[in-house]
């Protein structure tokens, strides 16, 4: 008795594509560069691995809030804090995660 082998079968082709090897491979080389945002100045509080501490300069709608930086204004969330203006947040990837001194 012959046991079937890889590749075509009696009923056509060996599937082919991205979905018969899995998904495809990230892209590598300009096109991953383009791929992530590019940071200005010293100070990227959407991308940094840290957070940074923020000082509220006014409270929006929807949990937002404009925070001065030390290098200018950029609207966070401060939807799972509790703040005021006046307040000094930690801010991490634009969301406040802490309001320090309390």
């Amino acid at each position: 008795m012959t046991t079937p082998g890889p590749g075509p079968s009696a009923s056509g082709p060996a599937a082919s594509g991205p979905s018969a090897s899995g998904p495809a491979a990230p892209a590598r080389g300009a096109a991953a560069a383009a791929a992530v945002p590019e940071c200005h100045g010293d100070i990227c509080i959407t991308c940094s691995d840290t957070a940074v501490e923020v000082t509220i300069v006014r409270l929006l709608a929807d949990g937002l809030a404009v925070v001065n930086t030390g290098q200018g204004e950029e609207e966070v969330s401060v939807a799972l804090v509790q703040a005021q203006v006046g307040d000094t947040i930690l801010v991490h990837a634009k969301e406040a995660i802490a309001v320090v001194g309390r």
